[in-house]
């Protein structure tokens, strides 16, 4: 009798990881984080928040999702990937929930800080376990297709909460939160249901993993990082703290920059947001397979300089046609920096150590998204303008365009 539990042999259970890993992202990510951006003018109207407190509350999404990056090592270990990724939502959906009742700005920062770190302790996980799963020469093109999920998430929040709004006023930024957060619940159980710990949890070896037909190899602890090895990890930190400082601030206030300051309507902003969305479904797959081909050090460089440019466009008081390019450009290579970012850690220190180096890189990475909401949201506060905050930016963008290229590739590795 064939095990009912067991997908055809033609399709490797590591793409139902991927699958399953893209609504993980799309529920944590997609809707615990990004749809903020498409809430805040409503709730700042609603509750009267200045552009420092609208900042401050990013802020405090991203100081719980530090806080989860230095949990998820211990909690994965004691729990294993797919308990903490399904109980991490669950605490994301009900944050949610509780986010659509609060009635002043610091049972908002409070409840956010919890959904940033369930966001942390799905996304994290979630990332090292298909690592985990693929072989070093699928590993970029797998986690372009997870971290597609949050692509799917800003369509969704583009179009659902101006409908919404429109539906109910005002206040329908509480029935917004209350909708999305149901369904990350809905996700919560989903991912208890069809996530594994590891490909030998199904009798399986890594998709794409170079070995003898039909034998699994023993998972073998990776030996220490010697001294030398540790400057590539010291240098994608860097990246990736720069990429967390600059993302932070594009996806938190172009929104608001375009209802405040251009004076868009919420539905035509979301139509931008949507574009974001739509757009950044080909940055995961595309740029990290572009990466196993060219490189994970060209792969970064280039993606940090199409984020530059997107940003001096937003900077800029330019007609409208520049910031449809902003969006595009922005949308085009959104997600690839943690895909990459994520099978580069893998190529240098294993799939086995996956979760804990790219904890230690990830981080770094939240320090960059803690800082960069909160400063962005003085800066405008003081000129009454993102633009200056939008140029700060780009300014970084071009330092991690030089970090990146110190970058060599690991010996022995199919990427460089």
């Amino acid at each position: 009798m064939q095990d009912t539990d067991t997908p055809p042999r033609s399709v490797h259970y590591a793409w139902v990881i991927v699958g399953t890993g893209t609504l993980c992202i799309l529920a944590g990510l997609g809707f615990g984080r990004f749809a903020l951006g498409m809430l805040l003018p409503s709730m700042a109207s609603s509750l009267g928040l200045t552009y420092a407190q609208l900042g401050y509350i990013s802020t405090g999404n991203f100081v719980g999702y530090l806080a989860a990056v230095l949990a998820c090592g211990p909690l994965a270990a004691r729990m294993g990937a797919r308990a903490l990724i399904s109980g991490a939502l669950l605490l994301v959906g009900v944050s949610m929930l509780l986010l659509g009742r609060a009635t002043s700005f610091a049972p908002l920062l409070a409840l956010y800080v919890i959904t940033g770190f369930g966001s942390g302790a799905t996304n994290v996980p979630m990332m090292a376990l298909i690592a985990r799963w693929f072989g070093g020469r699928a590993r970029g093109r797998a986690a372009g297709f997870a971290a597609i999920g949050s692509g799917f998430g800003i369509i969704a929040s583009g179009q659902l909460i101006p409908w919404i709004g429109r539906l109910q006023g005002g206040e329908g930024w509480r029935t917004s939160w209350a909708v999305l957060g149901a369904c990350v619940l809905g996700v919560a159980i989903l991912a208890g249901l069809l996530l594994r710990n590891s490909p030998g949890a199904k009798g399986l070896a890594p998709h794409g993993a170079v070995q003898a037909a039909g034998v699994v190899p023993p998972a073998t602890p990776a030996a220490p990082l010697r001294a030398p090895g540790r400057r590539p990890i010291v240098l994608l930190a860097i990246a990736y703290a720069l990429f967390g400082y600059t993302y932070a601030i594009y996806v938190t206030f172009i929104v608001t920059s375009l209802v405040r300051e251009r004076g868009f309507s919420e539905a035509t902003a979301g139509d931008f947001w949507s574009r974001v969305g739509l757009m950044s479904l080909l940055s995961g797959p595309v740029f990290g397979a572009l990466s196993d081909r060219i490189g994970r050090r060209a792969g970064l460089m280039l993606v940090f300089a199409l984020q530059m440019v997107a940003y001096l466009l937003a900077a800029g008081n330019l007609p409208e046609v520049y910031l449809h390019l902003s969006i595009a450009l922005f949308g085009v290579s959104a997600w690839s920096v943690p895909t990459i970012m994520i099978a580069t850690v893998a190529d240098h220190v294993g799939p086995e150590r996956a979760l804990g180096t790219f904890g230690v890189v990830t981080f770094v990475f939240a320090l960059g998204q803690i800082a960069g909401p909160s400063v962005a949201g003085m800066l405008a506060q003081r000129t009454g303008s993102f633009s200056s905050s939008f140029a700060m930016a780009a300014a970084l963008c071009a330092v991690a365009i030089a970090v990146s290229a110190q970058l060599r590739r690991p010996a022995g590795s199919g990427a460089g």
